[in-house]
C-alpha cells in the first residue's frame, strides 16, 4: 500500500464519521498532510438570495466546521504528526466553496536563468503577482490546473516506479 493509500486510511478511520459526506480527500507530499472534507450544503439559506447567497450560507457552514471542531482537529493533527512526520492541515468544501485552513508555505529553492526570470518579473510588473516567489507559484498553479491529466500520469509512473523497486532485492 501507498503511503498516501495508509495516511488516508487512517484517517478516515480516525476521524468522525458526522463529519463529512463522504471520506475526507487527503494528499500527501514530504511535508504535509492535507485533509479536506466535505460538508453539507446549508438548508437555511433564504432562495432570493440567489447565487451570492448560497456562497455566503457556504462560507458560514465552513467557518462553523472549522470553530466547532478546532480542539479535536488539534488532537487529531497531533497524532497524526507523530505517526507520519509530517504537518496536519485541514480543509473544508461545501457546495462551490472551498477552503484551506492554516497549512505550510514551503520555501523552494531553485536557480533560474534570465529568460525565466524575465518571465517572472513581467508577472510582477503586470500586477499578477507581487513578488518573483509569488509570480513562480503562479506558474506552478497554472501548469498544474492545465497539464493535470499529464502530472497524473507521472504520478502514476512514479508509484509503479516506486512498487518495482520496494519489490527488486534489499
Amino acid at each position: 500500500m501507498s503511503d498516501t493509500a495508509d495516511i488516508a486510511a487512517w484517517f478516515t478511520g480516525r476521524l468522525p464519521q458526522d463529519w463529512f459526506e463522504t471520506a475526507p480527500s487527503v494528499s500527501v507530499d514530504r511535508e504535509e498532510i492535507v485533509v479536506t472534507g466535505r460538508l453539507p450544503l446549508p438548508t437555511e439559506v433564504p432562495a432570493e438570495g440567489g447565487a451570492a447567497a448560497a456562497r455566503r450560507g457556504e462560507a458560514g457552514r465552513i467557518a462553523r466546521f472549522r470553530e466547532e471542531t478546532r480542539g479535536a482537529r488539534m488532537r487529531i493533527a497531533d497524532e497524526a504528526e507523530s505517526l507520519f512526520g509530517r504537518k496536519v492541515a485541514w480543509g473544508a468544501a461545501c457546495g462551490e466553496s472551498e477552503e484551506l485552513f492554516t497549512n505550510l508555505a514551503t520555501p523552494v529553492m531553485t536557480r533560474l536563468r534570465q529568460p525565466q526570470r524575465q518571465v517572472l518579473d513581467t508577472l510582477v510588473d503586470a500586477g499578477v503577482a507581487r513578488t518573483r516567489s509569488e509570480a513562480l507559484a503562479w506558474c506552478v498553479r497554472l501548469v498544474g490546473q492545465h497539464q493535470q491529466e499529464w502530472i497524473e500520469q507521472l504520478r502514476s509512473a512514479l508509484a509503479g516506479v516506486r512498487e518495482a523497486r520496494a519489490a527488486g532485492p534489499v
